[in-house]
């Protein structure tokens, strides 16, 4: 299944499994290459770019196909040393790069003097034409139907990938919302060259979150996410559960600063979701895709079931309609 993207980057299937804080570790990132996609190890995920050196080496270990790191930049009080972990990704050998979050220019012109491929990940076409003017590679446009962080256009994905197709030249993957072969035979009716799955991965064999977390994805459906932070310009979709609730009350209540529930949404409290297996003790992210997974394969068996349902819906429904079946 051959598209502009996956000639860019090496690799068999146009399917992406983009950075997630606490997820994107080698043992998932390395088993979404053997099976024939692109996953990235999360950066700031490891404490240090020591760290992260180590990892990069670790999924070495595990694969020889391609993957890359993501790289995202947020505003923070104090900042990662982002140029440290841009160094430890170079040294590495790292071929691909995801950036994402605020302006990447410095990060692009840097991983591309040394022949790095940049992927930009971005949530509004004005952003994408920007990331494709500063040098990146390829775009991962966000649909509002996201994990994480949608932006505050509210956009969803059916208008935001054919409005960018229309506009963006470089190739680009689609993100939010994608989890079997449906979601991919849209994304490429849209005008996108693949996709991004990030819940969808989370609830795989090969996932380092605990079990439970797991089983909660199942049985969660496409209305179990909240939106927090949106009264504080920094919208993120998160799964619906305790303290996501209190953290919308508290907001409801009108004038609500970080101050107010940073006791809430500390990402420590995320990592100990993962780790331990309570879904309410803290904020996590997830996608209203859950509506759409019911099983928690390994990598290889989601990517062979996604490829083959979508090689069967292009060959036999989509020519069938149009009479050629």
């Amino acid at each position: 299944m051959k598209t502009r993207f996956t000639e860019l980057v090496g690799v068999e299937y146009p399917i992406v499994q983009g950075g997630m804080q606490w997820v994107g570790r080698a043992e998932l990132v390395a088993a979404v290459a053997n099976a024939g996609a692109l996953g990235f190890i999360t950066a700031l995920t490891q404490p240090t770019p020591e760290d992260l050196a180590k990892e990069i080496k670790r999924c070495k270990e595990l694969t020889d196909k391609p993957f890359g790191v993501n790289l995202t930049i947020l505003p923070a009080l104090k900042p990662p040393p982002y140029a440290e972990y841009r160094r430890a990704i170079i040294e590495a050998g790292v071929k691909v790069v995801e950036t994402a979050g605020y302006n990447p220019e410095e990060h692009i012109s840097d991983f591309k003097s040394h022949g790095i491929k940049v992927i930009h990940k971005c949530t509004a076409v004005r952003h994408a034409l920007k990331a494709e003017r500063i040098g990146a590679d390829a775009i991962s446009i966000d649909g509002f139907e996201c994990a994480g962080h949608p932006g505050e256009d509210d956009i969803p994905g059916l208008i935001l990938i054919p409005a960018a197709a229309d506009k963006v030249k470089i190739p680009m993957i689609a993100s939010g919302g994608f989890a079997d072969g449906r979601g991919l035979v849209a994304a490429l009716a849209l005008g996108a060259e693949g996709v991004n799955m990030g819940t969808r991965f989370m609830c795989t064999v090969e996932s380092p979150i605990h079990q439970k977390i797991k089983e909660q994805i199942v049985a969660n459906d496409e209305r179990a996410t909240d939106l927090i932070f949106r009264t504080l310009k920094n919208t993120a979709r998160v799964a619906k559960n305790a303290v996501s609730q209190e953290v919308v009350a508290i907001e409801r209540k009108g004038g609500a600063t970080i101050d107010d529930i940073k006791h809430l949404v500390a990402g420590a409290r995320g990592k100990v979701v993962y780790e331990e297996g309570d879904p309410d003790y803290g904020i996590w992210s997830a996608g209203m895709v859950q509506g759409l997974i019911h099983d928690i394969p390994t990598c290889a068996e989601l990517v062979r079931k996604i490829v083959s349902d979508a090689e069967a819906i292009i060959a036999q429904r989509l020519d069938r309609m149009a009479g050629r079946g």
